[in-house]
């Protein structure tokens, strides 16, 4: 809490409002649901990279994290609702990935100088996404068979994790590397 303090502290007023922005993109954008059968399709991902891409690492992560913060102390934002007992759902793994993959993403996006080229946005959106279905299934598996009791197979977790859900989030990260290529210019 004292390290959030001081962060916030040393921030501009630009940076708290475009934090602050991308925390509330992140909420909104997990109530904006695309119909794809068996898994769950949401924004939340797009944003999440949008945030590295555009606030880079430091700010990304912090606006990812501090959305995620509002859910564990009772604020519905997530998929499912919000509180402290949502550390164990199967998918709160994938929420932990949202806050690294935005660093990752945003230090990937933004050693090159001030106008990465859309492969290097693009190399950072599938990095983050690599992050972020890496604990997320890991979580989902560890969670599910060892706290829930409901015993799933690797292979189940990793169709239903990732085979189902991946190619729409590999869609996101085209598009984030778009979007970023477009806005970071305007942004800086």
């Amino acid at each position: 809490m004292i390290y959030l303090q001081s962060l916030v502290k040393k921030m501009t007023a630009r940076e708290l409002v475009l934090c602050g922005l991308f925390t509330a993109l992140t909420a909104i954008g997990a109530f904006i649901r695309i119909p794809v059968p068996v898994v769950p399709f949401t924004l939340q991902f797009l944003f999440t990279m949008l945030a590295g891409i555009l606030l880079g690492g430091r700010l990304g992560s912090l606006s990812v994290a501090i959305y995620v913060l509002l859910g564990l102390i009772g604020l519905p934002v997530f998929t499912e609702g919000g509180g402290p007992a949502y550390i164990f759902q199967p998918t709160f793994g994938y929420l932990i990935g949202f806050i690294i993959a935005s660093w990752v993403t945003g230090q990937i996006a933004n050693t090159a100088g001030a106008r990465p080229s859309f492969k290097r946005l693009l190399a950072a959106d599938f990095a983050g996404m690599a992050i972020v279905y890496a604990l997320g299934l890991l979580y989902c598996y560890f969670i599910s068979n060892f706290y829930l009791g409901k015993v799933v197979s690797v292979w189940m977790v990793f169709l239903y994790g990732f085979i189902l859900a991946a190619p729409g989030d590999a869609a996101l990260c085209i598009l984030a590397a778009a979007i970023g290529k477009k806005i970071l210019p305007m942004i800086r």
